[in-house]
C-alpha cells in the first residue's frame, strides 16, 4: 500500500492565509481498481484562484491546486505507466484517479503533457498549461488587440501578467505593465520587452498613465481590480475592451469593503465592453492555445520566468509568498 502525504484546509482563510490554514496528514491508499491510475506528485502549481475557491469547500478537504504528476500503475487502457500528466489533484504525494468518472467542474481529464523537447516539465503547469492559457484566450479573444493600440496590464509580473504583455508586444501593441517592485519593473522592461513599467505602490497611476500613454488606452487586461482599474479604466479610449481575469487586490479583505473609483461614466462615455473571465470556457480548445505558446517559446518570442519552491512540505510557504507578491512569473514547487 502507498503512503499519502497531503495538506488539508484546516480552516478557511480570513485576511492573509497563514501556515495553521493547513495541516499535513498521512494516510494509507487502497489498491486501485479497473480504470484506475495511481499518480505520483513532480510539480505543484500556487496560484491566486487557490485563496478565493477554498471558500466554496468544507474545511477538511485536501488543498486544491495542479500538479504535474507521474502515472505509476495503471488499470486503464489509456494511461500507462511512466505516462506524465497534469491533473487537479491538489496538495498530496499521490493520487488515485477513476477515469470513468468525469472530472472536477471546469477541468479536464488528467491530459498527457506534449513533447516539449528539453524544456522543464513545471511549465506544464505555466505559460504551457492553465495559466498560458488564461493569456492567450482572455487577452486575444476579449481585448482582440490591434497592431499600434495600447495595452495596460496589472499584475503585470505574475504568471498571467507577464505572458499577456508579450502576446502583446508579439501583436504590434505599445505595452504598459504595473507591478508591485522597482525590480519586477525593471524585468518587465529589460527581460520582457514592455514599453513602460511602473511600480504602483511607489508610482502615482494617473501620472504614469499621461506620461506613458497620452493618447490613452485600448485595451486593459485586469489581474488586480481596486482603485488601479478604475484609474486605468477612467484613462481608456472610445470602445475599449477590457478583459478581467482577477481581482487580487480584494482578495484578502473577508470583513472590509475594498474602495475605489466609480467606473460607470468611462464605460458609458466611452462605450468600453468589460469582461470577466475564467479559462475554462476554452476547455474544448485547451490545446490550441498549449501549441501556440509552444511555437513561441520556440521562436524566442515568449519569455517565461518561474520562481520555484524546493519541497512538498513548503507548498503552504510558496503560496502564503505568492499571495504577497514575492514571485516573478509562475509560482511552482517541486516534490
Amino acid at each position: 500500500m502507498i503512503k499519502n502525504k497531503k495538506f488539508i484546509l484546516s480552516k478557511h482563510f480570513h485576511g492573509e492565509p497563514e501556515e495553521n490554514n493547513f495541516s499535513l496528514i498521512e494516510e494509507l491508499l487502497p489498491a486501485i481498481k479497473d480504470e484506475e491510475i495511481l499518480c505520483e506528485a513532480l510539480w505543484y502549481s500556487v496560484d491566486p484562484y487557490m485563496r478565493i475557491y477554498t471558500a466554496r469547500y468544507p474545511v477538511g478537504i485536501t488543498m486544491i491546486g495542479l500538479q504535474v504528476a507521474k502515472v505509476i500503475e495503471s488499470k486503464h487502457n489509456n494511461y500507462q505507466v511512466g505516462d506524465l500528466v497534469v491533473g487537479f489533484f491538489g496538495w498530496q504525494t499521490h493520487t488515485i484517479v477513476d477515469i470513468s468518472q468525469p472530472p472536477p467542474p471546469g477541468h479536464l481529464k488528467p491530459y498527457k503533457i506534449p513533447n516539449f523537447g528539453d524544456l522543464p516539465l513545471s511549465l506544464a503547469l505555466g505559460v504551457l498549461g492553465r495559466p498560458g492559457n488564461s493569456a492567450y484566450f482572455g487577452f486575444l479573444e476579449i481585448c482582440q488587440p490591434k497592431k499600434g493600440e495600447v495595452v495596460v496590464v496589472s499584475g503585470a509580473a505574475g504568471a498571467v501578467g507577464s505572458h499577456v504583455g508579450q502576446i502583446a508586444r508579439i501583436k504590434g501593441c505599445k505595452v504598459i505593465g504595473f507591478a508591485g517592485s522597482d525590480e519586477k519593473v525593471k524585468w518587465l522592461i529589460k527581460d520582457l520587452g514592455f514599453d513602460h513599467a511602473f511600480n504602483y505602490k511607489t508610482y502615482d497611476i494617473e501620472s504614469a498613465l499621461k506620461e506613458a500613454a497620452p493618447e490613452g488606452i485600448d485595451c486593459y487586461f485586469d489581474n488586480v481590480g481596486g482603485e488601479i482599474s478604475s484609474k486605468v479604466i477612467n484613462h481608456m479610449n472610445t470602445h475599449g475592451r477590457i478583459a478581467v481575469c482577477g481581482s487580487i487586490s480584494s482578495y484578502n479583505m473577508d470583513n472590509e469593503k475594498p474602495q475605489a473609483s466609480v467606473i460607470q461614466p468611462a464605460i458609458v462615455g466611452n462605450q468600453l465592453k468589460m469582461e470577466g473571465f475564467i479559462v475554462a470556457r476554452w476547455l474544448d480548445r485547451f490545446m490550441e492555445g498549449i501549441m501556440q505558446n509552444y511555437e513561441w517559446v520556440k521562436m524566442g518570442k515568449l519569455k517565461y520566468f518561474e520562481t520555484i519552491t524546493e519541497g512538498f512540505e513548503n507548498l503552504p510557504r510558496a503560496f502564503i509568498d505568492m499571495m504577497k507578491g514575492c514571485n516573478f512569473g509562475k509560482a511552482v514547487v517541486r516534490a
